[in-house]
């Protein structure tokens, strides 16, 4: 048992259990030959997933094979930039729900599905692109959402009061934005080894998320001012400058690594075994060619090779068993709940400050989120600071051994500052004589949600990196599902049963959503032994 993770019953290596730091008891040396460590720490730390000589691979650390960490993280700025961006367009009607259903002459109800119907885009979208990005990577899919991004928010500005042209172009809207929620997390497991995930991790969770929150305080201003048809304007505008960057600067970060190298698949203690007397086996040594480094005009090519041979259809229905997988399915409660929950305090805040005693309008209620952005900021603050701090001193306190579910434990700064929140936000909505205490609680909710989507991130990146592109469509299904739902309901749901007992309800459901995290935290190196075994989509066919 490491640390409260129960061992699987048979003895053999776990995928995603994985030596990080070196220790005695292993007899695994350091600067063996073998193995390829980061050197730059106080004690060298073992690379998880091991890099190739390969000058194409990511995580090649020669500077003469130009994969330099700098070159890794301007791809992550470039990419959570434009995730910055491409996340205002969920919450861009947020501050205009009221002011658009008097304008479209539209019920409540029917303006807020325009944001349904958006989320409803990125899920089905997500499907198509995250198979696609299985065979051909994930940079054509990066150059498509941008160019659709660009269009359907022209489209969207130049249609007008068109219902119907507005529901379309946020579908679109929607289409565009589903590379970036699917794949920017997956691309953190292609740049960078198990060590340096955590802060980045948060960095692009912290980018899908808190651009999200401060897009309403800028629409409701930009609203009141200039008309709505401008918040549809500048995030054309903008995305149109960030175009050349994805261009010329993102290159395709799908690498097909062999399986060797893939320490977190099986383990280093697999693949450099001991014999009968306890003593290390020395490595074998293969002649292996090294490819050619693709040159720079090639590699600005949408499509640069297939990363896989398997078919396209099996890709497109591979994530609907792993709904099944119950660490995928808790990571899309403790992501896709809060997120739903989040959703709907933006669907009905207009409506709850409409009336007396605030009298809200639409520069109001968008300034109003102004404390969930500080939220999101400092949930990342604390998402970045404990991440690779926990993870690291509860792999020395574990003998050097990294379990992906030590990343389980962000979820406790989640249950304390999310179910606050929301609890909060109900008892301080339901007779509001001020603006700050709603606000304030909003600011914790959204708190907790950055922090449990960084949470669940890493833990399916490094538990199950195999099948994360697949376990992070499901993520992005479930969550916009859910929210989606969530439009349908939320407005008549709080007129009928008032915003105390709603939120009471929902708060309660979320902290039995992060309790558990327990039985996920205990049993979930046993739930990678079996699955590893039992591999869900080899059973059905689509693997």
């Amino acid at each position: 048992m490491g640390l409260g993770v129960l061992e699987p019953l048979a003895s053999s290596s776990v995928p995603g259990t994985s030596f990080v730091y070196d220790d005695a008891s292993r007899q695994v040396e350091v600067g063996s030959a073998a193995l390829k460590y980061d050197r730059n720490s106080r004690e060298p730390i073992i690379l998880v997933p091991q890099p190739s000589d390969d000058p194409n691979d990511p995580l090649a650390s020669s500077p003469s094979l130009n994969w330099s960490l700098w070159k890794r993280d301007s791809i992550l700025i470039i990419l959570s930039l434009l995730s910055v961006i491409a996340s205002t367009l969920s919450p861009l009607l947020a501050a205009n729900t009221v002011t658009l259903s008097l304008l479209l002459k539209r019920e409540f109800t029917q303006t807020a599905l325009l944001t349904g119907w958006h989320l409803c885009g990125v899920g089905v979208a997500g499907f198509l692109f995250v198979a696609s990005a299985r065979v051909w990577g994930k940079r054509h899919l990066y150059l498509l959402g941008t160019f659709l991004i660009i269009v359907s928010s022209a489209w969207g500005g130049a249609g007008g009061l068109n219902y119907k042209s507005l529901v379309w172009s946020r579908i679109m809207q929607g289409v565009g934005l589903a590379p970036f929620e699917a794949l920017v997390n997956a691309s953190v497991g292609d740049l960078y080894f198990v060590h340096e995930r955590g802060t980045r991790m948060a960095l692009s969770n912290l980018a899908l998320f808190g651009g999200a929150f401060f897009t309403p305080v800028l629409v409701g201003k930009i609203t009141n001012t200039i008309g709505w048809e401008w918040t549809f304007y500048f995030v054309a505008i903008f995305t149109g400058v960030l175009f050349p960057f994805v261009i010329f600067f993102v290159p395709e970060t799908a690498y097909r690594r062999e399986d060797s190298l893939n320490t977190d698949f099986n383990t280093v203690s697999s693949e450099f075994s001991h014999n009968s007397q306890g003593k290390p086996l020395k490595p074998q040594t293969v002649d292996i060619v090294i490819p050619r480094k693709v040159s720079f005009a090639r590699s600005l090519l949408p499509f640069n090779g297939r990363k896989t041979d398997e078919s396209l259809l099996k890709l497109i229905l591979r994530p609907l068993p792993l709904f099944f997988h119950p660490a995928i399915f808790w990571a899309c409660l403790i992501q896709g709940a809060m997120i739903g929950w989040t959703v709907m305090i933006g669907i009905v805040l207009a409506a709850i400050f409409l009336g007396p005693p605030l009298w809200f309008n639409e520069v109001k209620t968008g300034y109003m989120y102004t404390g969930p952005f500080i939220g999101a900021i400092l949930g990342f603050i604390v998402a970045g600071l404990l991440s690779d701090w926990s993870a690291k001193l509860m792999i020395r306190r574990n003998k050097g051994v990294y379990e992906p579910e030590f990343r389980i434990l962000l979820v406790i700064p989640q249950l304390i500052f999310g179910c606050a929140g929301l609890y909060g936000f109900g008892i301080t909505s339901n007779h509001v004589t001020h603006w700050f205490l709603p606000d304030f609680f909003f600011a914790l909710e959204v708190m907790g949600m950055v922090i449990g989507a960084v949470a669940s991130a890493l833990y399916i990146v490094d538990a199950h990196r195999d099948i994360a592109v697949e376990a992070f469509t499901c993520l992005l299904v479930f969550k916009n599902m859910f929210s989606f739902g969530l439009t349908w309901s939320a407005y008549n749901w709080l007129i009928k049963a008032g915003v105390l007992k709603t939120f009471y309800v929902i708060a309660s459901v979320q902290v039995a959503i992060c309790l558990l995290s327990v039985p996920m935290y205990i049993l979930g190196k046993k739930n990678r032994a079996f699955f590893a075994k039992h591999e869900i989509l080899k059973m059905t066919g689509l693997w």
